[in-house]
């Protein structure tokens, strides 16, 4: 029987810890979000539907990667995705699950539009349900 492959869980940085907890302060405010920690990553949540994943002592495949998830995405937001170089699709492209590689404390806005994005997007498979 073979093995699964996963995802490397990486260390992060002191400064990824930093982002890390300005996006969750930031996410957390917003209506029916709540955080579940997951692997050392921490797992945000809208209602039941899991939007995102923001380092905090591991990252998924990069050590300053932040983790969200589209499902249903217009071809206007895909094609956004696409033009937008911080994007990386991940192992886990198939549930729709995309990265956003930051490099300095100026990617914090780009981060958090992005959750914004995958944060409605979990708001319509809400109200599916």
């Amino acid at each position: 029987m073979s093995k699964k492959r996963t995802a490397p869980l990486e260390k992060i940085s002191e400064e990824m810890k930093v982002w890390s907890g300005l996006l969750a302060e930031e996410v957390l405010g917003w209506p029916d979000v709540v955080a579940k920690p997951m692997f050392g990553l921490t797992a945000l949540y809208r209602g039941p539907a899991v939007f995102a994943m923001l380092p905090k002592t591991r990252a998924l495949g990069s050590p300053n990667v932040v983790a969200f998830k589209l499902v249903g995405a217009s071809a206007k937001v895909m094609g956004q995705l696409k033009r937008d170089p911080r994007i990386q699709e991940t192992m886990f492209a198939a549930a729709k699950w995309f990265a956003f590689e930051m490099e300095s404390e100026e990617d914090l806005r780009g981060v958090l539009e992005w959750l914004g994005v995958a944060y409605e997007a979990a708001g319509v498979l809400v109200k599916k349900r």
